[in-house]
């Protein structure tokens, strides 16, 4: 299938600091080397083998809590590696761009614990040195276990975390752009000036949850603002995405409910002032290619093989049934039932659960990754025919690529997939030049635009003041020699 106006489509790897991400119990597979995952190596390799494939950019989501809820805590998290061991993504980003040019990284990092001031500093230090490449996944963290890391007793309410959120955003907003005039720095060996004090100003925050005083530690880096990312499909999340969001992870069951949570984004940005072309839309997709239909059925056939339940049903958090506690030809409906009578509530999660199935169904089902929309196993035209008709029939702009096996996923879709999507002008043949925004966006395009909320801090308006750190300087003589 070929689109009538054809457009480049992007495509992020998505990755974590861990030995299992989301595709539990590959790491086994003889061609992985997911377990070298602390060895700087193991990242620095693999972002020169994105940037051979003019990738957009590496992904690297993130949890800052344990999967705990299945069986009452973190053991079979522990055993099968489910996002344990893992390690912070902001960290391992400096050595990956120390070895690209182009390749662009977008990290996650949650609102809801720790405060904005410092993560700011480090979010302008990643744009620094990777000069523009860095993009933040703004979530709110889901996890109760995340909760009592940081001295709560529960995870907090849904709502009350994106209310949080709106307070977070405003915060790192006036640091990025309000805090430091472009020209701030004026380096002036001769006068010993190296920052005009008059241009650097404190934000003075004073809100429910966050005092900050500033002003920001770090001068304004290349976007200012990093390319802001975000998941979020409830209505909280989707208000939110459309407010702030330039690209957005959208979810569904279909192709006509992923196009109509992207039409439902892209309004609620048109109300907020922004314009609809300024939200992206990415999903994630389970690309598996081979020279042959035979050859990609067989690498699918050998990853099913592979997956565990187990895993699966850890990742699946708290309230997760223990089907490995009832024999396999038992009804769901009975299991359902069982669980019921014994106190534990089912009743919100039972995607993977049809009550008229067996317990061997349902652990036939959470195990599959071919779970439609985004799912193309074949050669690689027959998968660039799928790609082509999920972006006409939902309006994504691109995909984050699943991976299965580190490096053999990339090594496929770069070697199979990328030559076929250049052929059909869908993917591009070089890097432009410029920040990672500005490929998402154009060329010039490196700050936000003024339509966004962030924009509303500009040279120090609507701060808590309007104090600056000339303010602070002592009268001529009042210093004792």
């Amino acid at each position: 299938m070929t689109r009538p106006d054809p457009r480049p489509i992007s495509f992020n790897l998505f990755e974590m600091a861990c030995v299992g991400h989301i595709s539990h119990g590959l790491w086994v597979h003889p061609d992985n080397t997911r377990d070298r995952f602390n060895d700087i190596d193991f990242w620095t390799s693999q972002a020169r083998l994105l940037e051979d494939g003019l990738f957009d950019a590496v992904f690297l989501a993130d949890v800052i809590g344990t999967y705990d809820g299945y069986r009452g805590g973190a053991e079979t998290a522990l055993r099968e590696a489910v996002q344990i061991p893992n390690n912070d993504p902001l960290v391992i980003i400096p050595a990956m761009a120390a070895v690209t040019k182009h390749l662009g990284f977008a990290a996650t990092f949650s609102t809801t614990y720790e405060p904005p001031f410092a993560f700011a500093r480090r979010a302008s230090t990643l744009d620094h040195l990777t000069r523009g490449r860095f993009g933040w996944n703004v979530v709110t963290s889901y996890l109760p276990n995340a909760a009592r890391n940081f001295g709560l007793e529960d995870e907090v309410e849904h709502d009350t975390r994106y209310a949080y959120a709106e307070e977070y955003m405003d915060v790192v907003y006036k640091l990025w752009e309000g805090s430091w005039d472009d020209d701030a720095v004026v380096a002036d060996r001769a006068g010993h000036v190296y920052t005009d004090p008059a241009k650097v100003r404190y934000i003075d925050h004073v809100g429910p949850r966050h005092r900050v005083a500033g002003p920001h530690l770090s001068q304004p880096s290349p976007q200012r603002t990093p390319v802001l990312f975000q998941a979020g499909s409830s209505g909280a999340g989707r208000a939110f995405g459309a407010r702030h969001a330039e690209a957005i992870f959208v979810g569904g069951h279909d192709l006509a409910s992923y196009r109509d949570v992207i039409t439902d984004v892209r309004r609620q940005a048109v109300e907020n002032g922004r314009a609809a072309e300024d939200v992206k839309a990415y999903a994630m997709a389970v690309i598996i290619v081979g020279r042959t239909e035979i050859e990609a059925q067989r690498k699918a056939d050998e990853f099913a093989l592979l997956s565990r339940a187990e895993g699966y049903l850890a990742h699946a958090g708290g309230g997760g049934i223990d089907l490995a506690a009832y024999p396999p030809h038992m009804r769901m409906a009975d299991v359902l039932e069982a669980e019921a009578r014994a106190g534990r509530d089912h009743r919100n999660r039972t995607r993977f659960y049809r009550a008229d199935g067996t317990v061997a169904d349902a652990l036939h089902e959470i195990t599959r990754f071919d779970r439609p929309p985004f799912v193309a196993i074949g050669t690689p035209t027959q998968v660039v025919d799928r790609i082509e008709e999920w972006v006409a029939r939902t309006g994504l702009d691109g995909f984050n690529l699943r991976q299965f096996l580190t490096p053999g996923t990339a090594e496929d879709f770069i070697e199979l997939v990328v030559p076929e999507l250049q052929r059909r002008g869908l993917y591009r043949i070089s890097y432009e030049d410029g920040t990672l925004r500005e490929r998402l966006f154009g060329q010039g395009r490196a700050r936000l635009p003024g339509s966004h909320p962030a924009a509303r801090f500009r040279g120090g308006a609507n701060l808590g003041g309007s104090r600056t750190a000339a303010d602070d300087l002592v009268p001529t003589g009042a210093v004792a020699g």
